[in-house]
Formats: structure tokens, sequence, C-alpha cells
């Protein structure tokens, strides 16, 4: 479906993408002034568990499950100690639960055991804790602390790839080039504003 950002010129020249960025996103902003995650959280603890559970699930999905999660495990001392078994069946309809639980007592745990079961806030700190990329750190950033990031998921790697402000499938290599197309302060509005339409309109084309 052609959206009116869709309909802009093709950018040609460094400058004219960095124009043609900024006119994308005004257009853009029109159909969601209020672009901003749709997981549920609480703190930043709430919101890592979150994001970490959001893989290869949904938001909805996710907030089905977290208000038990965090009742049984409301930081990361408790979770840093839970039951395997009692954590998977948890979150089991998020997909991938072996893996995710695993991921989720262990980063617990160095949170503990680094952090005083805090979440730090600083790329390189978030991205040693296990289970978590620069994706999931950027959530951090700009959503928990207030602090410059942009997360590149799929649907940010398909919108900037179609609208022609990146040419590649590496989301590192997207967020790199995205970034220098946008003012820091703006970086996880814009990539709250391609989220949403790359779930609502801009969707993957069927195989």
């Amino acid at each position: 479906m052609a959206t009116s950002a869709h309909r802009l010129t093709a950018p040609r020249t460094i400058r004219s993408i960095q124009r043609f960025a900024q006119q994308a996103l005004a257009v853009l902003e029109q159909d969601y002034p209020d672009a901003s995650t749709e997981l549920v959280f609480g703190d930043p603890y709430q919101l890592l568990v979150a994001t970490i559970l959001s893989a290869q699930s949904t938001d909805k999905r996710v907030n089905q499950v977290t208000p038990e999660l965090f009742k049984q495990f409301p930081n990361a001392a408790t979770l840093s100690r839970a039951n395997t078994s009692e954590l998977q069946a948890l979150i089991r309809s998020t997909g991938c639960f072996r893996v995710k639980a695993r991921s989720l007592v262990r980063m617990a745990n160095k949170l503990v055991e680094h952090h005083r079961g805090e979440v730090p806030p600083s790329m390189n700190c978030l991205t040693a804790l296990p289970g978590v990329g620069r994706k999931t750190a950027n959530v951090l950033l700009g959503h928990a602390f207030n602090s410059p990031g942009f997360p590149v998921d799929r649907h940010v790697l398909r919108v900037s790839n179609r609208l022609g402000l990146v040419q590649t499938n590496s989301p590192i290599h997207a967020e790199s080039e995205l970034t220098k197309l946008f003012r820091k302060p703006e970086w996880t509005h814009v990539s709250d504003v391609l989220i949403q339409h790359g779930k609502k309109v801009c969707k993957p084309r069927p195989s």
C-alpha cells in the first residue's frame, strides 16, 4: 500500500537523503503522532525483560505474559533465583521459551553480581548482559533512560530500505546510517514511527 512518504521523490545524493529523511518523517508523523513502544513497563528492569521476551513474538503477547511474570519476579534478585521450569511455563506463549528463560536468569544474575540488581544505563554495559543486543539496548536507552538510542528491528529495517534511507540487510549498518540522517534527540521517536508504519502499512511482501 502506497503512502505519502513513499510517493516523495527518491533521494539521489547524501544531502538529498538527509532532506528526504526529514520529509518522510514529517509525513509519517501525521499518521503516528504518538508513536512509542507498545510494551507495558514500569521501570528499566521490566522493560528489559519485556524486550527480551519480544524477540520472535509480539508486543501484545508479551503484555499478556508480563503481569504475572512481574508479580512472581518483581526484580532482578528474584528472577536470578527463578525455577527454570516455572519460568518457562510463564513465558511459553512468547515462543523460544527455553532459550529466553535461560537468558533471563543469566541476565538477572549478572545484574545482581555486577550492577547491584539495577539495569545499567549504558550501551556497553547493557550489551554485556546475556540475551541483550544493540536493538534491546537501544530500546532501554531511549525508553527507560531518555538517552539517544535508535532501535533497529525488522520493521525499521524494512521501511528504511523501501524508503531508500539505507541499502543494507544488516541492522547494525542500518543503525549507523540512520543515526547520520536524524538528530540525536529524534532517534528513538523516529524508530518508533518507522516501527508503527512497518506494522500497519509497510508490511513484508508475500513470499
